[in-house]
């Protein structure tokens, strides 16, 4: 096993072995608790995470803040509703801490009446101070795209953003997404760099592809990606890798998908958190009755 095949093996979700951390809001389809985003700081783990609903009974209408000294046991710190945002639906948060010590959460937000999305910032001294009067818009997107469930890394000084994207030209096809790229010296104005991650014709991401985690690497990036094959596989993801010199010219690795063995297959929204002694893995998984709910495993690194 070489070095990529061994960080891809440490990064590869064994459910078996995981821990759960939240449960859906209620069973059954359409229900999800999961999109997960965490930093771990001086000595505790902060996760922002997604809950949903089906369709018609209020969609992802809430992201919660919460806060755990184990990784696996969360305390709520707050909840931001959509209908503060003014959108029909909010998705895959993004929480980062600034170098000053700040910190910033970064929300998906849809458009109402529309398939676009946006994604608008808000800072705060302390996560459970977030107070989204104080947000501002940060990736508009435009008539042609909607953007959301941006992946955000501090890196060598520069601040790099993977971000998926849906054309809009066609209602019928905005389920499609590619993962475009960006850099920023602040994280709040963006430069974009074009497309990192693509969808491949004929394989298990024909459909789309989601960069949800990305790793530094002495030989350039290392990432995970949600893919689906078709628009029926909508809603349930599931997660491959993929590597690249250069952090906006990603290739997809070989393997299958990683995916739940029940109901739709669901696998997605895989983060990866630096913890004492190794990380943890955060995802979201579909269980026996259609429900997602948030999971977690710990990887010891080995010892030298």
């Amino acid at each position: 096993m070489n070095k990529r095949e061994a960080a891809v093996s440490a990064l590869t979700p064994r459910p078996e072995r995981s821990a759960l951390v939240v449960a859906p809001p209620g069973a059954g389809d359409g229900h999800w608790a999961g999109a997960p985003s965490a930093v771990a700081h001086d000595g505790t783990v902060h996760l922002a995470y997604r809950l949903r609903r089906p369709l018609g009974q209020g969609r992802g209408h809430a992201v919660v803040v919460a806060r755990s000294t184990d990784g696996e046991r969360f305390t709520p710190l707050l909840t931001i509703e959509k209908d503060e945002l003014d959108c029909e639906s909010l998705e895959r948060p993004a929480l980062v801490r600034t170098p000053e010590g700040a910190w910033r959460l970064y929300l998906s937000a849809a458009t109402p009446g529309t398939k676009h999305w946006r994604v608008e910032v808000v800072e705060a001294d302390d996560p459970a101070a977030f107070d989204v009067r104080n947000r501002r818009v940060t990736l508009p997107g435009d008539d042609k795209t909607g953007v959301k469930d941006p992946v955000i890394v501090r890196h060598d000084g520069l601040w790099h953003l993977w971000a998926s994207c849906h054309p809009l030209a066609d209602p019928a096809e905005a389920d499609q997404m590619v993962t475009d790229y960006a850099t920023s010296p602040d994280g709040l104005e963006w430069t974009w760099h074009g497309t990192a991650l693509g969808r491949r014709p004929g394989a298990w991401d024909a459909r789309g592809v989601r960069v949800s985690a990305v790793r530094f690497t002495p030989d350039g990036v290392l990432a995970a990606y949600d893919g689906r094959a078709d628009a029926a596989q909508n809603y349930e993801e599931r997660t491959g890798f993929a590597a690249g010199a250069d952090p906006g010219a990603l290739t997809a690795l070989d393997g299958g998908p990683i995916a739940s063995p029940h109901h739709g297959g669901g696998l997605r929204y895989l983060d990866v958190v630096p913890v004492t002694g190794g990380h943890r893995l955060y995802y979201e998984w579909t269980r026996p009755d259609g429900a997602h709910e948030l999971r977690t495993e710990l990887r010891i690194e080995p010892r030298a």
